[in-house]
């Protein structure tokens, strides 16, 4: 008998240290810490900014809406021309070609100054409501390395 109640005891003890706790305060909610400011997107490296020192586009800008036909003008650097002219891209939104021309210099291209240029694209309807201009620097030499362009987004 003696066993059996030192053993209801051991079994009280341990019942009592396995209670369950007193219900405590809720925590303070915890300051979320502000996120971080969207950064800025980086500057298209084809793009008119990226590109002002080599080649600049005056008749049309960026989103701007254009018809058939558009006139495209503006100046480059000399080397930018090949026998006076360098190719110009019509595309629309899927990278299909509309149109191509090339925009003829307007005075004396063999310089490193800028030269004016235009050249007038008359392309059909598009498939789709935008598309990209592309001015592209001649490269007779087919070298990858010499390749450039710049790329103005348009609305049809």
């Amino acid at each position: 008998m003696k066993n059996l109640l030192s053993a209801f005891a051991v079994l009280l003890l341990l019942g009592a240290g396995c209670a369950p706790a007193a219900p405590s305060e809720p925590a303070p909610p915890t300051e979320q810490p502000a996120p971080a400011p969207e950064p800025e997107p980086a500057p298209d490296p084809n793009g008119p900014e990226a590109k002002a020192d080599l080649i600049r586009l005056t008749s049309v800008a960026p989103g701007d809406q254009i018809t058939s036909p558009v006139v495209i003008s503006g100046e480059a650097r000399g080397y930018w021309y090949f026998e006076a002219s360098f190719p110009v891209k019509l595309l629309d939104g899927d990278g299909n070609q509309l149109a191509i021309a090339p925009a003829q210099a307007a005075g004396e291209w063999m310089t490193e100054d800028f030269v004016p240029y235009s050249v007038t694209l008359a392309y059909p309807p598009s498939p789709t409501p935008t598309g990209t201009l592309i001015l592209m620097k001649d490269n007779p030499s087919g070298l990858p390395e010499n390749d450039d362009f710049m790329a103005i987004p348009v609305i049809f």
